[in-house]
């Protein structure tokens, strides 16, 4: 007997790509089980399946940055600023980035890629311990979001967030949709596609120096010129993060969904020479979510 639930739910998070440096994606997440029927005559609740399945794989996955532990590329080790911190050292092909989080923002995978294959096995290890005996089997089916228009991908981190939104490297996978004078605009669309592909985004509010900046001895020096620093403290604990120019834009405001939307509108009204266009941005935080701004 085999009983599934599509659509369970949509991870949001980062991981460290060799080539592309530190990813935003989106996943939805459509659960398959085989087993017999338990006393209810059921494989399992619905119920169980929609909370108790849903929130594993959001402990594992969700809102995390996911380290492909056998990249040589990356080092892992133990904060000596706080404790139960860690320090993140990752060199990519479009720069080094340094982090120091909470254990709790990392999720390590045992691979030397970040991919679906990869996150769906450390998934199905984690989960088939958790469902009861007559439960035999588990498919796991990892899908991006079909999107027939322009998208980013961005990663970044909300201080005043009291959930796992405050994880300064987690991200999205997002399409954007922008109206001049409420006709849509895709060249503008693709601009901003092209312009946030596989951004870091940081808040003005969070930039520090780099005194202040804590991340491991290998890491401080290897810094360069070229890197920025972010930090805060929020209740998980305290964030570091530092981040190569060329991967980076860096907003007058938080990096919430709304307050992006609002970003892009203004930026686009700042560039228009004519000053008498309206603008709206319809940008969304990865799968059927978002917000809109118009200027």
């Amino acid at each position: 007997m085999q009983l599934f639930v599509n659509d369970l739910t949509v991870i949001d998070f980062s991981y460290l790509c060799l080539q592309r440096g530190i990813v935003g994606e989106s996943w939805i997440v459509d659960v398959l089980l085989d087993g017999s029927l338990n006393d209810e005559n059921m494989v399992l609740d619905f119920g169980i399946v929609k909370k108790q399945i849903k929130a594993i794989i959001d402990n594992c996955v969700d809102h995390k940055l996911l380290l492909p532990m056998q990249e040589q590329a990356l080092s892992v080790s133990d904060s000596t600023d706080n404790s139960d911190h860690e320090y993140v050292d990752f060199s990519s092909k479009r720069g080094a980035y340094f982090l120091q989080s909470p254990k709790c923002a990392f999720a390590k995978i045992t691979s030397k890629i970040i991919n679906i294959i990869s996150v769906t096995q450390h998934l199905h290890e984690i989960i088939m311990k958790e469902l009861p005996d007559n439960v035999q089997g588990l498919t796991l089916t990892l899908r991006p979001e079909i999107i027939n228009s322009d998208y980013y991908h961005y990663s970044h981190g909300l201080r005043k967030h009291q959930g796992n939104c405050q994880r300064i490297a987690h991200g999205h996978r997002s399409k954007i949709k922008i109206y001049k004078n409420e006709q849509r605009d895709t060249k503008l669309e693709q601009q901003w596609s092209q312009r946030w592909q596989d951004i870091y985004i940081a808040s003005t509010e969070d930039a520090i120096s780099k005194n202040e900046v804590q991340l491991s001895p290998r890491a401080k020096n290897n810094l360069t010129p070229d890197h920025h620093y972010f930090s805060y403290h929020a209740p998980q604990g305290r964030f570091d993060i530092a981040v190569p120019h060329n991967v980076l834009e860096i907003v007058d405001c938080d990096s919430t969904v709304e307050l992006l939307a609002d970003y892009i509108a203004r930026q686009l009204n700042i560039a228009d020479p004519d000053k008498n266009n309206v603008y709206k941005v319809v940008a969304f935080e990865g799968v059927a979510k978002g917000a809109i701004a118009s200027v």
